[in-house]
């Protein structure tokens, strides 16, 4: 009797709030491409962010600020369709909610409906607590972010921590209490002292992921890149490196230039011979075409 394989279970927004609850960490990553969104959902990611980060680590843009919805879309695509457990958030670029409700909505459901990502993320505080309200009435499940905001950097002084003076810390926590407010279903904290994080996730009743944010948080958020190794432009404080994929690749390369100028590859496992018998019939060719 053939055994049928085992169903993998989708991870719904109430399991990760149990997972809140009963005090289970919760891991989450970036993801971007077909092939990254199969490795991280295999490797038991609890939830996978198509991150607008991707301008920077994907693309070569100097920032997340000239990501457009067309690539987020393109990319949220094919990391929906390699994963089969884990909670899938698509990125909402600069400058795709801060219009009017009506855009918010409207590109809010793009990454939802046509790209197939479990619940949408967007930067913002207090100012953005109506917005994340309007999307949520809508049926789209939010995922909020506060603290180190990148689409904002410009406005907060660059990419610098938040939340290290008393007052920051008091304006992180009412913009943590508006977004919740506002139905938000996760919160991210960014670049944010582990004590301020720690309250905003002890304080709040939906699970608070950190990036940067202490051991505290519900959750932690690092950018694949960042922990493989393949980025390698610059390297955040919070980042932990688990691998050295750059270097790896890098010595593989030039171990196949040295095999190929050298010519050790192909070697003859690599090639594929004619059939049997044909040898003949292709000297002939050889004759015919030949100089």
């Amino acid at each position: 009797m053939s055994s049928q394989p085992e169903q993998v279970k989708k991870l719904l927004i109430a399991d990760l709030l149990k997972m809140k609850e009963e005090g289970r960490k919760i891991t989450m990553i970036t993801a971007y491409s077909y092939p990254q969104g199969l490795i991280v959902d295999e490797a038991g990611i609890d939830v996978i962010l198509v991150g607008d980060s991707l301008g920077m680590v994907e693309l070569g843009y100097r920032d997340t600020i000239p990501v457009t919805m067309e690539e987020m879309l393109a990319h949220t695509r094919p990391v929906v369709r390699a994963v089969k457990r884990a909670h899938v958030v698509g990125d909402l670029p600069f400058m795709s909610y801060n219009i009017s409700l009506e855009q918010a909505v409207a590109n809010a459901g793009v990454l939802y409906k046509d790209g197939g990502a479990d619940s949408v993320k967007l930067e913002g505080g207090q100012e953005m607590a109506r917005v994340v309200e309007t999307i949520v009435k809508a049926g789209v499940p939010v995922f909020g972010h506060i603290g180190l905001t990148p689409q904002s950097s410009g406005q907060l002084g660059g990419h610098k921590a938040q939340g290290r003076t008393t007052e920051s810390a008091r304006a992180l926590i009412e913009d943590a209490l508006a977004i919740e407010e506002a139905g938000a279903q996760f919160l991210l904290l960014e670049a944010v002292p582990p004590e301020v994080a720690g309250f905003i996730a002890r304080r709040l009743s939906i699970p608070v992921y950190g990036i940067g944010a202490g051991p505290e948080c519900d959750g932690q958020l690092l950018i694949v890149s960042d922990l493989i190794g393949q980025f390698q432009a610059f390297t955040p404080k919070f980042v932990k490196k688990y691998a050295d994929v750059a270097g790896v690749v890098t010595a593989a390369m030039k171990a196949y230039t040295a095999d190929v100028r050298k010519g050790a590859f192909p070697a003859e496992e690599h090639c594929y011979h004619m059939l049997e018998g044909e040898e003949a019939g292709f000297r002939e060719l050889e004759r015919k075409y030949g100089k």
